[in-house]
């Protein structure tokens, strides 16, 4: 009886892992199916409205100064732009933030070196802290390690003013050590294939799709309309989006502009990160999964959003599944040829999604050659038990309800 549960648990295992792998096969089956996106872009009014750039720091001495350099280089009129550093710092970055403001404002630019008394809220705080001191009706947001090309607003402000009813635009990342090791190298492969794929599938179905904290901008009216950002989540940009989804919003994603950051060199920090993000999913999933499922949309929006929010689950999914088919195996003297069966199909629609979802992203994006695709491709099985292994346990302590500081992943300035 009990190796029959175990034997249960492997299927169900296999079963729940090959569900999300649906999810995947429909971002392929519509990449493939939609036209081409049109080339042309929208015109800018000949009034162009007020916009509020923010970029909230912490402890980023390394990278402060390139920011508000490169947010003081945006191609837009003076009297239509307000800077913002929202500095929650405890270290030199202070200083070094306080000196960069104040030579913007020496070259005529409305720049803010912005602190609070405490950091309650974390980012979301931040950032709300800010608009309370703006009332542009546009705001753009950069992470302290993301710089855009100095076109950057004014064509993403383009295609925002051109869709009334989109709360936010958002860019594509590119990634400025994307090539430095093997580590970055297949987070750069994954990375572009949640843009290129991903993202772009879900914005031109219609579908709830990601803000991803960075390198886009918000219409005040639709943050507002949703109650503004709220930190009860680790995913507070994800948790704005899906709440101005719920009031009737869409969103703009772009290809191009895009902006340039930075990802995590060493594997505990990358591990960090992924970890946070994933205990971000499951609480919104949490708080926001029953209103999704009661509200007025189609029944392709509300898939792919439950699906997306709850894609995090593979990883305990996937440790408690090699666990229960490791003992199956012991305790039979033999792996099951019901199971060895499913293990085969498993392998091979992983197989499958992984080369879909990456492989035209990385031809899409002229990454290198098909040697270096298959020898970075190779790492991200390993890389994805890795995290299994690593964000198990804080995953299933997100799902029961346990909170985490928010803890910013360690930035160099590559």
């Amino acid at each position: 009886m009990l190796l029959f549960l175990v034997d249960l648990v492997v299927v169900l295992c296999l079963a729940a892992q090959l569900g999300i792998a649906g999810y995947f096969f429909y971002l392929l089956y519509w990449l493939a199916d939609l036209p081409r996106a049109e080339a042309g872009a929208p015109e800018l009014p000949d009034e162009l409205p007020r916009v509020l750039v923010q970029i909230p720091i912490y402890n980023e001495p390394m990278v402060v100064e390139r920011a508000v350099r490169a947010a003081g280089a945006l191609d837009w009129p003076h009297d239509r732009l307000k800077i913002q550093i929202l500095d929650d710092s405890t270290d030199l970055t202070s200083d070094i933030a306080q000196h960069a403001v104040a030579r913007l404002r020496r070259e005529g630019i409305d720049a803010d070196h912005v602190r609070r008394r405490d950091r309650s809220g974390f980012k979301a705080g931040a950032l709300a802290a800010g608009m309370r001191l703006c009332d542009a009706p546009y705001v753009a947001v950069f992470d302290a390690d993301f710089v855009p090309p100095s076109d950057w607003l004014r064509r993403s402000m383009a295609a925002l003013l051109a869709a009334p009813r989109a709360a936010f635009a958002q860019t594509r990342i590119e990634w400025g050590n994307g090539g430095r090791t093997w580590l970055t190298r297949a987070q750069r492969l994954m990375q572009d294939a949640h843009f290129a794929v991903e993202q772009d599938v879900r914005a031109r179905r219609g579908v709830p799709f990601q803000f991803n904290g960075t390198g886009g901008i918000w219409r005040r009216a639709a943050v507002e309309d949703a109650g503004g950002w709220s930190h009860d989540t680790l995913s507070e940009d994800l948790d704005l989006v899906l709440r101005t989804h719920l009031k009737g919003w869409g969103g703009v994603f772009l290809m191009e502009p895009h902006v340039t950051g930075e990802l995590p060199q060493q594997l505990g920090d990358f591990s960090a990160q992924q970890s946070r993000w994933s205990k971000g999913f499951i609480q919104v999933a949490r708080k926001l999964l029953p209103q999704i499922w009661n509200a007025d949309w189609s029944s392709e929006a509300k898939f792919t959003t439950t699906v997306a929010l709850g894609q995090q689950l593979i990883f305990p999914v996937l440790v408690v599944g090699i666990v229960a088919l490791v003992v199956s195996a012991l305790g039979h003297g033999r792996l099951l040829p019901i199971l060895g069966a499913l293990l085969w199909m498993w392998l091979v629609l992983m197989l499958v999604v992984l080369i879909g979802m990456t492989w035209g992203a990385y031809r899409r994006l002229q990454r290198g050659s098909v040697l270096n695709y298959l020898a970075t491709a190779a790492t991200v099985p390993a890389l994805i038990v890795y995290l299994a292994v690593a964000n198990t346990g804080a995953i299933v302590a997100a799902g029961l309800g346990r909170k985490t500081e928010f803890k910013r992943t360690p930035k160099t300035g590559s």
